[in-house]
């Protein structure tokens, strides 16, 4: 049967208040095929893009299964210690050792899905905090030592507590691990599995990710224990509410075109991608300087100054937020009209995650992609993936000539379709002709070998 409610999931009364004070009353595909089978306890491997509310997915069952177990604990303790005081009820609390643990890539991740979890979880009795790194530890271990119930963390500050030991992880029940193939092409999968290592085995774990290469099945299969598959979507296939478009320009005329396309008022918050982050604060202050306000956003800000920037994009001060690859799943903003693909990205999945930024929530959005002649391979890979070609604007690519054919030694022109036999096995082997051993041992030290400091004869 088909769940078309959340009132039909059998949530708690006060989970049910938070979700109507938000206005969700129809679950997402992911929603209401994930929900009922965390709600009976099984592990699960979740495909989903982003956009599609998987937070909600594993956040709401795990605050279900958490109450349950504070309240059957708080009966109990009431009974063993109703002739306590009240300070020692106190102490019992700041023994609350973290029960779920969600590792996230990013901290702007690692904060989305905390704000998630504190909105749901508003009307009960849990404790939650958010560790990662980029700023003071002093008030994050604060938050453990007062207790709590469930840890959002990033890898590498956990471990970093974890070697201080300022936290122990023995009790904990319920572990996510968010955007999962994100953390392996970060390189955080040694931290993972050492962090599973301090973990009970019996646990219910989830698993969700974007994309399924390979090391996240090997993963899976480490970390899951007969776990259900849930895929609401193709892989890696870009949301069709989205209207993709696509420009072919030189690298000199992005600047232009991304001047003439912010004209348009409809473009009212527009997220622009770069790859690397000094191109990411060139396109923030040259849009500054042509009076559109712009922030910045990539790894090199601090956690400070990229909270900053998110806020006043969310609150509307900033029209424009350039950022790198490495927020691309972080951000979390409601109602971005347009996403700006300034430079293709070098690996096509992040384009998947470029673009969903935008037409969250069930709405509508427009992604637009600059191509200069040295990203035609990138858009190749691009369109190979997402199964289909992008609408170009404006005039189509010219086709990129070869030129003739280069001069071998002699100078002459080989012609087309004809090689030279390989001299050698070292050029049979590498494609590259072999030197004279003589002159590569002059060469290597940047001296000019015997012969040639000779001279042309007289």
């Amino acid at each position: 049967m088909a769940i078309r409610k959340f009132s039909e999931l059998g949530l708690a009364d006060p989970i049910q208040r938070a979700l109507t004070g938000r206005n969700h009353v129809t679950p997402t595909p992911i929603q209401a095929r994930a929900i009922p089978e965390l709600l009976a306890g099984r592990d699960m491997l979740g495909i989903a893009q982003t956009g599609t509310g998987k937070t909600a997915a594993f956040a709401l069952p795990i605050l279900q299964r958490l109450s349950r177990l504070h309240s059957d604990e708080s009966v109990t303790r009431n009974k063993r210690n109703n002739f306590k005081n009240r300070s020692h009820n106190g102490a019992n609390k700041a023994a609350r050792r973290p029960r779920a643990l969600v590792l996230a890539p990013t901290r702007e991740l690692a904060i989305q899905i905390g704000e998630e979890f504190r909105a749901y979880g508003k009307n009960l009795a849990l404790r939650q905090t958010v560790i990662f790194g980029g700023v003071s530890q002093k008030p994050q271990v604060s938050a453990l030592v007062r207790g709590l119930d469930i840890l959002i963390a990033t890898p590498g500050r956990l471990l970093d507590l974890m070697e201080q030991r300022h936290i122990r992880l023995d009790a904990i029940e319920f572990l996510v691990l968010d955007e999962a193939d994100r953390m392996l092409d970060m390189g955080f999968v040694h931290d993972v599995r050492k962090i599973m290592a301090a973990i009970p085995r019996s646990r219910q774990s989830l698993l969700f990710a974007a994309t399924m290469p390979s090391e996240i099945f090997r993963l899976s299969a480490e970390i899951l224990t007969d776990p259900v598959r849930v895929e609401v979507t193709p892989q890696a296939t870009p949301i069709d509410r989205i209207e993709q478009s696509i420009y072919h320009v030189t690298t000199a005329g992005k600047r232009v075109l991304l001047d003439t396309i912010l004209k348009d008022p409809a473009m009212s918050r527009v997220i622009v991608f770069t790859r690397t982050k000094h191109h990411a604060n060139r396109v923030a202050e040259r849009l500054g300087k042509s009076g559109v306000v712009a922030e910045a956003i990539h790894g090199n800000k601090s956690q400070g100054s990229r909270q900053r920037a998110l806020k006043r994009f969310r609150d509307g001060q900033a029209r424009v937020l350039v950022a790198t690859d490495i927020a691309a799943r972080g951000i979390d903003v409601d109602s971005v009209s347009h996403v700006i693909n300034y430079e293709l990205p070098n690996e096509p999945e992040n384009y998947v995650h470029r673009i969903g930024r935008t037409a969250r929530a069930g709405a509508s959005g427009a992604a637009i992609a600059f191509c200069d002649p040295s990203e035609r391979a990138y858009l190749s890979d691009i369109e190979k993936l997402i199964e289909c070609r992008l609408t170009v604007i404006g005039d189509e690519p010219a086709p990129v000539d070869p030129g003739p054919a280069p001069p071998d030694q002699r100078g002459r022109r080989r012609p087309e379709g004809r090689t030279r036999k390989p001299r050698n096995r070292l050029e049979l082997k590498t494609g590259r002709p072999g030197r004279n051993r003589h002159r590569n041992r002059y060469t290597r030290c940047g001296l000019r070998p015997p012969i040639a400091r000779l001279g042309p004869r007289p």
